[in-house]
């Protein structure tokens, strides 16, 4: 019966013809779901469809109790409407059985997404759900009335006091019912707003390498139901969401693309195309709602039809070859640079639902972006960007982010990049990340906990390294490219260390044999491995490091083949034994004529195996500082 009642609210705002199409006159009259509604709810009437025959027994003994119990109301009924229901008996009757439970099972619920039953309902709930506040205050006065009532018929029980009660009763049933089912609709729509939020929250978090679910079809489920529940004036702003982002760093002259989507798009007018537009903002323009904006930003081929793809059912705008022509920068403050300078893309368009007659001005942003001019730019921008996506708060004022965060909290930053980068699930050790703490704050190797210190934008991407000539984002940025490009499979073997400092690699490996080593990446060279390892002089141990092997080395010969010709290490740390666990990158036969350039605190000590140099059509140039008496 609460099914009924609730669907009554629907059907009072319906027109005859769609009332038909729900409960057809001559098989499943309105009337047997009116009188019979608490009889039909608690039947179970799953599983009826027209080729089950074994179900007829069923349906044969349901449609029975159906006549016998609409018999039963006519009896209570004036003579107009008991007539009325006598003649919708004897149709039953003649009618096969399985009918009526078919018609039943598919006319439990309507339509929810037949579109030209949602647009003529779901404009008059916008009322109701603004009345939750004033049925609770009805529902309190009649309750007064109620209980004040009851007191008199308990002392003076009559016919007329019942009466009063039962209608009473009634009506705070129904307000009861109106009130839950407005409520309901509030936080179905509250809900949808959470998860949209919540999905472009993770999106944006995801170019640091968080996990992201990029399917919008769940939400798009959700939100057709909400449809015919909620307001669609406000969820048509809601229901845009940049499916596909710009890149987050643009160069101008370059191509780009991105996707809108529209998850209303049934609601959208047939035959009434819509035009998206794309235009560049900057931070104080996405700030404002005002969208009279001035170009900050020439962009060609910024306009893509709003297209409904009948196979996946989605209605997308797809800007498939956008390219920022050229770019005005606002003024900047003290030593801030262009790569810090965050712009956005706006897509707009108006848009004509059904049952409207004006046009909705709708527009979304994208996530924020930094445009450059040259690639030498494109380091310190993807610095702005992870420092937006890892730092910015929900919900925050565009494109505002605090300028220091907890170490803490940059160090699973720097994990989580570090891992989606190179696409691996070896992820920093405690060693990793605390020799990194070190490194951006300038403290010695033996430093206590860093965790709850605070790191600044400037030591993150501003401030060079001590006695170095970049910065820390540069640095570590170069390792990672290092690893994806050249190192990937080493790396998630568990046989590099790299990020370690040379005090703690002379520490653990001095008590190791001759010819152990550790693979590190560079202090001093960005993007560069360097290979330490131990040897003894009269016993006692001298740590050895290899000139660092950048990527123009590691594209002439990979690391796998370079640590097999030199022939000084022999165990990778702390007891494997080099050909075990770097076999399986051995890619040809040994180099007969590698330099390999040793040091020792800086300085070169040994050139060692100078034979000649393979037959690879390339050009080298060596340069000798310091010999030892053993030099070959």
């Amino acid at each position: 019966m609460a099914q009924w009642l609730e669907m009554s609210y629907v059907l009072t705002d319906m027109d005859d013809e769609r009332i038909n199409a729900l409960y057809p006159p001559d098989t499943f009259p309105i009337e047997i779901r009116h009188y019979l509604c608490q009889w039909m709810e608690e039947k179970d009437w799953e599983g009826f469809s027209p080729d089950q025959s074994d179900k007829e027994p069923l349906a044969q003994a349901l449609l029975s109790d159906a006549v016998l119990l609409l018999e039963s109301v006519a009896d209570q009924q004036n003579i107009v409407e008991r007539m009325k229901l006598v003649q919708i008996t004897k149709n039953m009757m003649t009618r096969p059985a399985m009918e009526l439970a078919n018609k039943r099972a598919e006319g439990k619920t309507p339509d929810f997404e037949d579109l030209s039953f949602l647009k003529n309902t779901v404009f008059q709930l916008q009322d109701r759900r603004k009345r939750i506040h004033s049925c609770q205050e009805d529902i309190n006065w009649e309750m007064v009335n109620f209980e004040a009532l009851q007191s008199v018929h308990a002392k003076s029980p009559a016919e007329r006091s019942l009466r009063e009660l039962q209608v009473l009763s009634k009506k705070i049933q129904e307000l009861k019912i109106n009130q839950k089912t407005l409520t309901k609709l509030k936080q179905c729509q509250d809900n949808f707003i959470v998860k949209m939020n919540v999905w472009q929250w993770e999106q944006h978090k995801s170019v640091i390498g968080y996990p992201f679910t990029d399917d919008l079809n769940t939400l798009c489920e959700e939100d057709m139901l909400l449809l015919s529940l909620s307001l669609i004036t406000f969820l048509s702003f809601s229901s845009f969401v940049v499916e596909k982002q710009p890149p987050q760093v643009i160069k101008t002259q370059s191509k780009f693309s991105a996707v809108v989507r529209y998850l209303l798009g049934e609601s959208l007018v047939s035959g009434q195309p819509v035009t998206m537009k794309a235009q560049i903002i900057n931070e104080l323009q996405a700030r404002n709602v005002n969208l009279a904006f001035d170009n900050v930003g020439e962009l060609i081929n910024h306009t893509a039809i709003l297209d409904r793809n009948t196979a996946t059912k989605t209605t997308n705008a797809n800007f498939r070859h956008m390219s920022i022509k050229k770019i005005k920068r606002a003024d900047r403050k003290g030593a801030e640079s262009v790569t810090e300078e965050k712009f956005a893309l706006m897509f707009l368009a108006e848009i004509f639902i059904t049952g409207h007659e004006t046009p909705f001005k709708i527009h979304i942003n994208s996530q924020p972006v930094v445009v450059i001019v040259h690639g030498s730019q494109d380091i310190n921008a993807v610095a702005t960007i992870i420092w937006d996506c890892a730092f910015a708060e929900p919900d925050r004022v565009p494109f505002v982010v605090p300028d220091r965060v907890t170490w803490k909290m940059m160090i699973e930053t720097l994990n989580v990049k570090f891992c989606s980068e190179v696409g691996t699930n070896h992820n920093l050790n405690p060693y990793n990340k605390h020799f990194l703490a070190q490194k951006i704050f300038d403290q010695p190797e033996y430093a206590n906990d860093l965790s709850d210190s605070v790191v600044t934008w400037c030591q993150f991407n501003k401030e060079v390294l001590a006695g170095r000539n970049f910065t820390f984002w540069q640095w570590f940025e170069g390792a990672m490219d290092l690893t994806k490009k050249h190192l990937k499979p080493y790396w998630s073997d568990g046989l590099i260390f790299g990020f370690i400092g040379k005090q703690h690699v002379h520490l653990i490996l001095k008590e190791s044999p001759s010819g152990t080593f550790i693979l590190r990446f560079s202090d001093s060279e960005i993007g560069g491995i360097t290979i330490a390892y131990v040897s003894h002089e009269n016993g006692i141990p001298m740590i050895q490091n290899i000139q660092p092997f950048t990527r123009k080395d590691l594209e002439i010969r990979c690391l796998g083949d370079r640590i097999r010709d030199i022939n000084e290490i022999l165990y990778l740390y702390p007891n494997v034994s080099k050909h075990e666990g770097f076999k399986k990158f051995y890619t040809g036969k040994a180099s007969s004529g590698s330099f390999i350039c040793i040091y020792c605190s800086g300085m070169l000590l040994t050139v060692k195996s100078c034979i000649r140099l393979p037959p690879d059509g390339m050009e080298y140039d060596f340069y000798f500082n310091e010999f030892t008496k053993n030099s070959t």
